[in-house]
């Protein structure tokens, strides 16, 4: 069998380059496109990414750089663009890669860039709805009496920023488990026996990934558990999937092989009789 993907074709090196190169000129016009169209609700678009501060703390934010007020939500905005031209990016990214890929590649790699796509927004929503309002209320209890908490809007993005790829790279947990089995590296039996080791790390990610309460580093660690077992779970439905495959591969190779045989015993014989 030939080890060359069957949909890939010979191209220069400088083909490739211009191909990457044209593909990511289209995702920044992608991108600048959705933030000229949300550009203009740049502050409204803050106000509301600011909410669940607000509702925690009554003083409310302030800004202490001049232009800060001007700069931070176009800053959010562009940052809102990119996460809403993902898809794009997404598609981009695939149809560079796909032509190099075998049948059986794509048949994972395409669900799970979906996957992972969904997985990450899906751990900024879980910090914005329930994390934030749980951390920024007990931020507020604890502010020692005659102290306002007062953060400063730039401040408060960068936080919530560092937050969301924290979360959004912690839901990316099941995919990482499915790719060490899928790769052979290790086997769900092996890691089911590191659930100990897990349990700890989760906690010791928390503790790095996430301001210093308990909360947070709680609410980043039950979730990782969480995803943990579901990635264990779906490994084992790919691992069986990938047996079957090969096993199926295994058979039509020794059918190949014994058509070949057979067609070249039938030539020979035709020969023997001339």
């Amino acid at each position: 069998m030939s080890n060359t993907p069957p949909n890939a074709q010979e191209m220069p090196f400088l083909e490739h380059l211009l191909e990457l190169r044209d593909r990511l000129l289209k995702i920044v016009l992608t991108v600048l496109i959705v933030f000229l169209a949300l550009v203009s609700f740049a502050n409204d678009i803050y106000t509301y990414f600011a909410g669940p501060l607000l509702a925690a703390v009554p003083s409310g934010l302030i800004a202490t750089g001049v232009v800060s007020p001007f700069f931070v939500p176009i800053k959010l905005t562009l940052v809102l663009s990119f996460f809403i031209a993902m898809p794009v990016v997404l598609y981009h990214m695939w149809s560079f890669i796909a032509p190099g890929l075998y049948k059986h590649e794509k048949e994972l790699i395409h669900p799970l860039l979906i996957s992972s796509s969904l997985l990450f927004y899906a751990g900024i929503a879980f910090a914005y709805f329930v994390v934030f309002p749980l951390v920024f209320k007990f931020m507020n209890a604890v502010t020692p009496d005659g102290v306002a908490m007062m953060p400063d809007i730039g401040h408060y993005l960068d936080f919530a920023l560092k937050m969301f790829f924290a979360f959004g790279i912690a839901f990316e947990v099941p995919i990482a488990t499915i790719l060490l089995v899928w790769t052979g590296m290790t086997t769900p039996e092996a890691l089911a026996k590191k659930r100990p080791y897990i349990i700890v790390g989760a906690f010791v990610v928390g503790m790095l990934m996430t301001p210093p309460d308990m909360i947070s580093q709680t609410l980043l660690a039950i979730p990782i558990l969480l995803l943990f077992e579901a990635g264990l779970f779906f490994s084992r439905f790919f691992l069986k999937k990938k047996a079957e495959r090969e096993a199926q591969q295994e058979k039509e190779a020794a059918e190949q092989l014994e058509k070949d045989l057979d067609d070249e015993f039938e030539r020979l014989t035709a020969d023997d009789d001339k």
